[in-house]
C-alpha cells in the first residue's frame, strides 16, 4: 500500500481550516506583514487572531490554497476568486478563497460554509411571524422577490431554507443559477455559471426556462445585465427570487432604477424586498460578551431580523424612486432591533452597530 505524503504546507492548511471549524468561524483572514502573516477568525462580528506565521510562510500557504481550489498560483496581481468542498472531521465544509493584491503580497479570505447545515425553518427569523410572511410569499406563481443585506447577513442561508421548505411543501420545481454554488442541496436542481464553458446568466437562464420549473433562484444581482435578466425570468411567468447588497429593502428599488431595467417591467414583476441582518443575542450564559470559547460551543448566538418592503409599502416604494414625493410606513429594521432589545433577546450594542439612521447618513 503507498502512503501519501503530505507536506508541512498541508498539515497547516487542514490544521487552519478545522480550527475555525471547530471555533463555528464564518471566515478565515491570512494577512501579510511586514516581519509576519497573522491567521485570524471571524467569530460573529469580531476578528480573533489565531496564528502569526514566519513571513516566507504566507505566500507557501496562499499557493497551497489557491492550487487546490484550482486558481491560478502564479498570478498574484489581480484578485481571483475559488471554491473548494473538503471534509472536516467527517463533515463535508465548502471553502470559498478570495485573494486580494496588497503592495507586493496577497492577502487571503476564506469563508466557511459548512455543507450539511442547514437553519430549521422554524428559527429562520427572530420574530415567526416574519418567517410565515416570507413563507407566505413563496406562494405566489410568478414576480419577482429581491433580499437585501450585507455580506454575511444570512441571506443566502434564509433563500436555502425558504426553497428547501417550498420544495416539500408545495412540491415544485426549484432550479438555482449561481456563481459560484455555495451549497449543496438535494432538494434543489444547482447550475452553476461558467462563462469559459460558455454557460453564462444569460445562456444558462435560457436553458432553465426549457427545464419546466416553477421556482428560479438567480445568485445575486450584482449589474445591470444580471439585473435585466432576473425581471425577464419574472415575466415569462415564473417565481423568480435574488439577492442583492444594499442598505435597506427601499435601496433595492433605487437600485434597480439605477441599473436601468424597464420601470414597466418592474412594476409589473416586483412583489416584495426584503432587508436582512444577524443580530447578536443576550447569552444566557454569560454576563455581558461571551468569550470565545463560548461561541464554540453551538449555542444559539444569532438570530436574523428582516424588514419586509410588499404591497402598498412597495408601491409607494417605487413611486418614490421616479422621483415622487411619497412617504412609506412600515416596520423598518431600526423598529425591529428596538423590539428585540426592549423584550431582552437582542444586545443594545447591537443598535448602534447595524442602525443607521437617514440624518446621520
Amino acid at each position: 500500500m503507498v502512503v501519501p505524503i503530505v507536506s508541512e504546507i498541508e498539515i497547516l492548511a487542514n490544521r487552519i481550516i478545522t480550527d475555525a471549524a471547530r471555533n463555528q468561524a464564518t471566515d478565515i483572514h491570512i494577512i501579510p506583514r511586514k516581519n509576519d502573516t497573522l491567521v485570524q477568525i471571524r467569530l460573529t462580528n469580531k476578528l480573533i487572531p489565531r496564528l502569526s506565521l514566519p513571513k516566507d510562510e504566507c505566500d507557501r500557504l496562499i499557493s497551497h490554497f489557491k492550487f487546490t481550489a484550482n486558481m491560478d498560483i502564479g498570478e498574484r496581481r489581480r484578485p481571483q476568486s475559488g471554491a473548494i468542498v473538503c471534509d472536516v472531521n467527517g463533515q463535508l465544509m465548502g471553502l470559498r478563497l478570495s485573494t486580494l493584491p496588497s503592495n507586493s503580497r496577497e492577502s487571503l479570505v476564506i469563508r466557511l460554509l459548512p455543507q450539511q447545515d442547514q437553519i430549521p425553518f422554524h428559527q429562520l427569523s427572530l420574530f415567526p411571524s416574519m418567517t410565515r410572511k416570507l413563507l407566505a410569499l413563496l406562494k405566489h406563481a410568478h414576480g419577482l422577490i429581491i433580499f437585501t443585506g450585507p455580506t454575511g447577513s444570512g441571506k443566502t442561508t434564509t433563500l436555502y431554507s425558504l426553497l428547501n421548505e417550498t420544495a416539500h411543501l408545495f412540491h415544485r420545481n426549484v432550479i438555482t443559477l449561481e456563481d459560484p454554488v455555495e451549497k449543496n442541496y438535494d432538494s434543489v436542481l444547482q447550475v452553476q455559471v461558467n462563462e469559459k464553458a460558455g454557460v453564462t446568466y444569460a445562456a444558462g437562464l435560457k436553458a432553465i426556462l426549457r427545464h419546466d420549473p416553477d421556482i428560479i433562484m438567480v445568485g445575486e444581482i450584482r449589474d445591470a445585465e444580471t439585473a435585466k435578466i432576473a425581471v425577464r425570468a419574472a415575466l415569462t411567468g415564473h417565481l423568480v427570487l435574488s439577492t442583492m447588497h444594499t442598505r435597506d429593502a427601499k435601496g433595492a428599488v433605487f437600485r434597480l432604477r439605477e441599473f436601468g431595467v424597464n420601470w414597466l417591467e418592474v412594476e409589473q414583476t416586483l412583489i416584495a424586498v426584503t432587508a436582512q441582518r444577524l443580530v447578536e443575542l443576550i447569552c444566557p450564559f454569560c454576563e455581558g460578551e461571551c468569550p470565545p470559547h463560548c461561541y464554540s460551543g453551538g449555542r444559539w448566538k444569532r438570530a436574523s431580523v428582516f424588514e419586509l418592503l410588499s404591497g402598498r409599502n412597495l408601491t409607494a416604494a417605487m413611486r418614490a424612486a421616479k422621483g415622487e414625493m411619497i412617504e412609506t410606513n412600515y416596520r423598518t429594521l431600526k423598529d425591529v432591533i428596538k423590539k428585540g432589545i426592549a423584550l431582552g433577546y437582542i444586545q443594545p450594542s447591537e443598535y448602534d452597530r447595524l442602525v443607521y439612521d437617514d440624518e446621520e447618513a
